[in-house]
Order: C-alpha cells, then structure tokens, then sequence
C-alpha cells in the first residue's frame, strides 16, 4: 500500500482504523508506527479477534528487525517478511551482524598486512639488483 492507499484504506475503514491506532506503542515514533500500522492494515484481515494479539507480536518482530535489527528464527523472519511484501520503508537503517564486522576487520587488517608484504617484497628486490 502507498501512502495515498493507506489514507483510502483508512477512509473507507474507520472503525478497524480506530481499533489498529489503540496498538500504537507511546515509544514508537511516527516512522516506526506508520510502517508497523500498515503492516497491520496489510494483514488483519488473516487474523480473527482472538488471534489479534498474535498479529500484532509478528507486526512488532517485523518492525524491531528493520528498525533496530533485533535477529530472530529464520523461519519466523520468513514469515514476517512474506507478511510485509510491498511495504516500503524509507531510509531503514542497515545493521552489520558481530560476525559480519569481524570479517570486515580481517579482511582490512589482511589486505593492509598483503600491501606491507608487497613494498617490502619490492624494496627488497630492488635492493638486490644494486
């Protein structure tokens, strides 16, 4: 849905909106709770009263991954992503897991570590051939 789809949505829904706006968290900022509202929009219509609360603990595993880039079950993350298909996000931070800057790291102190070994290799050479 685009931001004029959600208005329409909201528009012609207003009841279901004023049910979806009561699970807006008091922290959540307006980008966090405009993605996470359409997540809800997206997909409510899967999920009866009873299984609201099930919703909305997949609509917060989708929101913490993008925002904060909590990690969780690939399965689950599957899920979660499949669910929100379509929804943009605009200016979502990227997050670097441990293992992903620990590689950057050594592949960087391996790469500094090669082009020493090269100008002492080269000056070593060109010391032989005086």
């Amino acid at each position: 849905m685009a931001t004029t789809d959600v208005e329409d949505f909201i528009g012609q829904n207003r009841q279901l909106a004023d049910l979806v706006e009561t699970f807006r968290s008091i922290s959540e900022s307006d980008k966090h709770w405009k993605c996470r509202r359409e997540f809800l929009f997206r997909n409510i219509s899967d999920y009866e009263d009873h299984h609201l609360d099930h919703l909305l603990a997949l609509s917060m595993v989708w929101a913490n991954h993008v925002f904060l880039g909590c990690r969780y079950d690939p399965v689950l993350l599957e899920k979660v992503k499949e669910m929100a298909e379509g929804i943009v996000v605009e200016d979502a931070p990227v997050f670097k897991t441990r293992d992903e800057l620990i590689k950057q790291q050594q592949q960087k102190t391996l790469s500094e570590s090669d082009r020493q070994n090269s100008q002492t290799l080269t000056h070593f050479c060109t010391d032989m051939q005086l």
